[in-house]
């Protein structure tokens, strides 16, 4: 089993950057494709970004192309996304998620974190 914990998240102005971080517990996190997603108030979740197992792979969605990035150390148990220039239309809790598939769908996902809130101002 898997314990994810995000943090970084807090209140940004449009342009800015953020760093989030996912620490997450277990001896097997290295097995494990990650994944970020987010959900604004009142909208679905939806697929931000995604890493293999080894990091070697990574996607993306097209809104955030060029713009985020996810890395993850095995060594340290952690995945990171970092998120240039922001937008306010981006504001929500972005969520990391563990999955055997780095895929982009959120059924794909078996382990959660509760969230960081991310919020851009205009």
């Amino acid at each position: 089993q898997v314990q994810l914990v995000e943090s970084g998240g807090g209140l940004v102005q449009a342009g800015g950057s953020l760093r989030l971080s996912c620490a997450a517990s277990g001896r097997t996190f290295s097995s494990y494709a990650m994944g970020w997603f987010r959900q604004a108030p009142g909208k679905e979740r939806e697929f931000v970004a995604a890493i293999s197992w080894s990091g070697g792979s990574t996607y993306y969605a097209d809104s955030v192309k060029g713009r985020f990035t996810i890395s993850r150390d095995n060594a340290k148990n952690t995945v990171h996304l970092q998120m240039n220039s922001l937008k306010p239309e981006e504001t929500g809790v972005y969520y990391c998620a563990a999955s055997y598939s780095s895929g982009s769908s959120s059924s794909e996902y078996k382990y959660w974190g509760q969230g960081t809130q991310v919020t851009v101002s205009s």
